[in-house]
């Protein structure tokens, strides 16, 4: 018992080795991809002589772009819903 045999030896280190990889995983981990990505938010300026019937027609025309763009994706369900057979 006292004498370490070979098998001893390699199972000791390996078991050394694992325990302190897994530490430092545990240590590293935390500190990849924590942060959230940046987000760019675009701001539309105004002049100060802009009138409310301005702001109607830039709202209806926004309005408008919005059905367009829900109109387009509902076709799109639509049509992967005939595709699917549903």
């Amino acid at each position: 018992m006292r004498q370490p045999s070979r098998e001893r030896v390699i199972g000791a280190i390996l078991a050394i080795l694992s325990t302190i990889i897994i530490i430092i995983l545990f240590l590293v981990d935390p500190q990849i991809n924590t942060a959230p990505p940046r987000t760019i938010v675009y701001v539309e300026s105004y002049g100060p002589d802009r009138t409310d019937a301005d702001i109607k027609r830039d709202q209806i025309k926004d309005q408008k772009e919005r059905d367009a763009f829900k109109e387009a994706k509902k076709k799109q369900f639509q049509k992967l819903e005939k595709q699917l057979g549903m």
